[in-house]
C-alpha cells in the first residue's frame, strides 16, 4: 500500500510546481527574479539566493538517502552558497533546484507506507514521515520569506 506516500509526494510536489492549499509555489514565485534581485541584501535577512539554496540543501542531501547513499549533510554548510556571479549561475540553482524537487516526489511516490515507520539514515534523525513531512514545511516556511523579500525588492 502506498496511499499516504502518495500524498506526502503530493504536498511536496505542490509546494515547489504548484495546487497547494495556499496557492504559492516555488517555481512561480522564482520565475520573474532576477539574478541581481537573488543576491540583494534586504537588511539583515538572507538573499531570495541563500534561501533557494538553502531549501535545495535538503532536499539534495535526503534524495540521496532515497537514491540509497548514505546521509551526508550538516546543517553548518546549509547556507553555504558559492557566489553567484551571473544569470546563469541563479537560473541553473533554480533548476538544480526544481529538477531534484521533482526527482524527490517521484521517489516518496514509491515508498511503501510500511516504510514510514523506520528510521531517516539514523535513528537520532527520526522517521521517514517525519523528515518527508519537515522538509515540506521547511520549503513552505522559506518560501514565505523568499516571498516577502521579493516584495520588499519590488518596492524599491
Amino acid at each position: 500500500m502506498m496511499e499516504t506516500t502518495r500524498q506526502i509526494a503530493k504536498h511536496f510536489r505542490d509546494v515547489h510546481f504548484g495546487g497547494n492549499w495556499t496557492s504559492v509555489n516555488l517555481k512561480d514565485t522564482l520565475a520573474d527574479i532576477s539574478w541581481q534581485q537573488a543576491v540583494t541584501k534586504v537588511h539583515n535577512l538572507n538573499t531570495i539566493a541563500v534561501l533557494v539554496f538553502h531549501v535545495n540543501y535538503y532536499v539534495s542531501a535526503m534524495l540521496k538517502v532515497l537514491q540509497g547513499t548514505p546521509l551526508k549533510a550538516h546543517d553548518k554548510y546549509s547556507f553555504d552558497l558559492p557566489p553567484l556571479t551571473s544569470e546563469a549561475a541563479w537560473e541553473e540553482l533554480v533548476a538544480k533546484t526544481l529538477t531534484e524537487a521533482e526527482q524527490m516526489a517521484v521517489l516518496i511516490e514509491q515508498l511503501d507506507d510500511e516504510q514510514l515507520g523506520k528510521d531517516f539514515a539514523d535513528a537520532k534523525y527520526g522517521s521517514y514521515h517525519r523528515n518527508l513531512l519537515g522538509v515540506t514545511e521547511h520549503t513552505h516556511y522559506h518560501l514565505g520569506q523568499i516571498a516577502v523579500i521579493k516584495k520588499m525588492l519590488n518596492e524599491k
